[in-house]
């Protein structure tokens, strides 16, 4: 119905359990200190849904959005197709009309079964692998592997940074039976060249990641040498320990994720006391993110985001019952405006956590945090 949009303009695929939005941030930072017209299309949005799709940093306009939902109305319904399906084809269509010279797309579940898996990118790559959306994916490391390298094409580059051994050898094993070539596994661990724009050792990672994408795409795109190019410091992503005064807001929502905040919290070491407002989805390894952020933390305040789905919202009596002797002082508020007051009371430090809901409500509700007005 839309032309195929996606074969209008070339990209860099970018699949992974975490790190994937920064990875973008970074390969996007680097394109347009190219002077090339770039777009960008993300997943989950923290505030509004016009964070997804940015050419230049520039969202999708409210007018824009609503025509092509308008447009697209009658196909949407007549396949029952799925919120992110919709968005991606609403994507896809405003990228290409807005005449981008490259657009960096983010992978929203997986990889092979996603709805972003119609492109044929420049480069493909998957950041690193760890247990999420179990319930899609299943619990093994390696079938997760297989399906976030499903995103792999015949002829076309495959990039990772997974560092586990066993794990990084299933992910180039499928991309090879998938025809990518070459196949680049990435040495994440390499000291730092230059200061980067998004705070964190874990960045590290990611910087790499994406230099090693960068120099796999032809001119005028790539390549961008051995090092961290400059743009690299002028990358940033909302919600990625992302410090705003007091408050630290990041959206880690597995423990992976949250081990990775309490070692940035651990190199950064911003004021004690550090009140922590912690929502995550029911469906969560919640147990295992509070006792990763528990040494950096001294007072956890738990609560629901209200944007949080109804199905998948986590019950704070039954997580009461679970926590049982938490060493950490803690207490429960569901209401989470409430929330948000209480949270701050005697804290030199507030880390706002949990799920992009719960980042995204609060930066929503306190004046000035929103990242798109």
């Amino acid at each position: 119905m839309l032309g195929h949009p996606e074969r209008h303009f070339p990209s860099v695929h970018i699949a992974g359990t975490n790190g994937k939005g920064s990875t973008c941030a970074f390969v996007a930072a680097e394109l347009r200190a190219r002077g090339l017209k770039v777009g960008l299309y993300t997943s989950p949005h923290l505030v509004s849904v016009r964070e997804r799709i940015e050419v230049d940093g520039v969202p999708i306009g409210e007018e824009a959005f609503a025509e092509w939902t308008t447009f697209l109305q009658s196909e949407i319904e007549r396949l029952d197709a799925s919120f992110f399906e919709a968005t991606t084809a609403i994507a896809f269509a405003d990228l290409a009309a807005r005449g981008v010279d490259v657009a960096v797309i983010e992978v929203g579940l997986g990889g092979r079964l996603d709805s972003t898996n119609v492109i044929t990118p420049l480069v493909s790559v998957v950041t690193k692998i760890a247990r999420e959306h179990t319930d899609y994916l299943g619990t093994d490391l390696a079938a997760i592997a297989r399906e976030k390298a499903g995103i792999a094409k015949p002829g076309v580059p495959f990039v990772t940074g997974e560092r586990d051994a066993a794990v990084r050898q299933e992910l180039a094993a499928e991309a090879g039976r998938r025809g990518a070539a070459p196949v680049i596994l990435v040495d994440t661990a390499r000291p730092p060249t230059r200061r980067l724009g998004l705070v964190g050792r874990h960045q590290h990672g990611n910087a790499w990641v994406a230099l090693a994408a960068l120099n796999r795409l032809p001119p005028p795109f790539g390549p961008a040498g051995d090092t961290w190019p400059e743009s690299f410091g002028r990358a940033y992503v909302p919600g990625r320990f992302d410090v705003r005064g007091k408050w630290i807001f990041d959206v880690a929502h597995n423990p992976d994720g949250a081990l990775v905040l309490a070692d940035t919290l651990r190199d950064c070491n911003p004021p004690r006391p550090r009140h922590a407002l912690v929502g995550v989805l029911g469906d969560k390894d919640y147990l295992g993110m509070i006792d990763a952020l528990s040494p950096e933390v001294d007072a956890f305040l738990f609560t629901v985001p209200d944007t949080a789905p109804e199905r998948r919202r986590w019950d704070l009596g039954r997580l009461e019952r679970e926590l049982g002797g938490l060493a950490v002082a803690h207490d429960f508020e569901p209401d989470f405006t409430r929330a948000l007051e209480r949270v701050v009371v005697d804290a030199a430090t507030v880390i706002v956590t949990g799920s992009f809901h719960t980042v995204g409500d609060a930066l929503a509700r306190l004046p000035g945090f929103a990242p798109v007005a």
